[in-house]
């Protein structure tokens, strides 16, 4: 039996351990105990936080894997890259980490891969802020950690006025102690979902991106397909396929976040060298298209050759739920629609919504 090590435990990480499982492989998962969905399903659980790079390869070296991933994560996406280099397995080079996980040397890269992105400036906690650094930036303009995501310390401002105190927001949250200040593009947001195995990227799928809007843009919902016409999600794809590869994506999921203006213009807001949380990955993909997303992510991490790229036209949508009021439209859709529900989630009211991580919980609607 294969042995596959999966980084991470949470509801996300919980459904890519239960496809290695049906899979017929042997997982080891790691992750804090806390907070830790998959540890029941795990064959082995290590109690070891997936940033503990060094002691998880420690331990890697004693199970002697057969490929390392996880989904919907940056940071766990370091560790499995790191500890799958030192063991020599399929993944994306860790002399790229920064420009793949970095949202300011992201930016750099696409620059000078002449990939259309947002003018931006980084600032860091230990200068002292000038907002004069954003004097010929054309407003309204987004703040925000150079290395989080999950929608947290973002702030979008129609002129100076609270620039300092979205930074120091985002600086606190920030893993470098540090903020990006870009222009806000304006259009209607979208990701698109890709696999990409030795250098080569395959499109998946787009999705639609539904936000509660300024100031903070925490998502509402996702669904696929995304509505684009043939020709803007082909513009779309060219653009995102020469992101990827100016930031060296080999092995690895892709989720590359774009917005679409009103003349048809493609700009990159940002990408990830992994599947999309949210479940844009872990489900949707696989309700809307066929393709077994999560499948493609264990067979590049054990370099096994991935299925072939399917195209059903079938509708997936997750919803989210803030609060009471909106627990109460779900459990109305579930009386009227119960067919259409794949999944809801647990639901964990808090006093206020934050980021993506303070939400109640999800629903998972799909229509054949």
């Amino acid at each position: 039996m294969k042995k596959l090590v999966i980084i991470g435990a949470n509801d996300f990480q919980n459904q890519l351990i239960l496809k290695a499982k049906s899979l017929g492989y042997e997982t080891h998962v790691f992750a804090w105990e806390e907070g830790a969905v998959g540890k029941e399903n795990a064959d082995f659980f290590y109690p070891i936080s997936i940033i503990e790079k060094e002691e998880i390869l420690e331990a890697c070296k004693v199970i002697k894997p057969d490929g390392i991933c996880s989904i919907a994560s940056d940071l766990a996406t370091i560790t499995v890259n790191y500890v799958a280099e030192e063991l020599g397995l399929p993944c994306n080079k860790t002399c790229f980490t920064g420009i793949q996980t970095n949202k300011y040397e992201m930016r750099q890269a696409f620059s000078k891969a002449g990939v259309s992105c947002p003018k931006f400036v980084k600032v860091r906690e230990k200068d002292n802020f000038d907002s004069s650094c954003v004097d010929d930036f054309a407003f309204p303009i987004i703040v925000k950690p150079t290395d989080r995501s999950g929608s947290r310390s973002i702030t979008k401002l129609k002129s100076k006025k609270g620039i300092e105190e979205a930074v120091k927001s985002a600086i606190a949250v920030s893993f470098e102690k540090s903020a990006i200040i870009e222009e806000y593009l304006d259009g209607d947001e979208y990701s698109m979902e890709t696999i990409t195995q030795n250098g080569v990227h395959h499109y998946l799928a787009t999705t639609k991106k539904y936000t509660t809007g300024a100031p903070n843009f925490i998502e509402t919902g996702h669904k696929q397909p995304s509505g684009l016409s043939d020709e803007l999600n082909q513009k779309a794809k060219n653009v995102v396929f020469r992101a990827l590869d100016a930031l060296h994506i080999e092995n690895s999921a892709g989720h590359s976040e774009f917005k679409v203006d009103k003349d048809g213009n493609i700009k990159i807001i940002e990408i990830g060298a992994r599947m999309g949380g949210d479940c844009i990955g872990s489900d949707l993909v696989y309700l809307s298209t066929g393709n077994d997303f999560m499948k493609m992510v264990i067979d590049v991490a054990l370099g096994n050759p991935i299925d072939e790229i399917v195209d059903n036209k079938d509708s997936a949508e997750i919803r989210f739920v803030f609060d009471k009021t909106d627990f109460e439209k779900m459990q109305k859709f579930v009386k009227e629609n119960e067919e259409k529900i794949y999944r809801i989630s647990d639901m964990e009211f808090n006093e206020q919504v934050t980021d993506s991580s303070t939400r109640a919980g999800y629903y998972i609607v799909c229509d054949k």
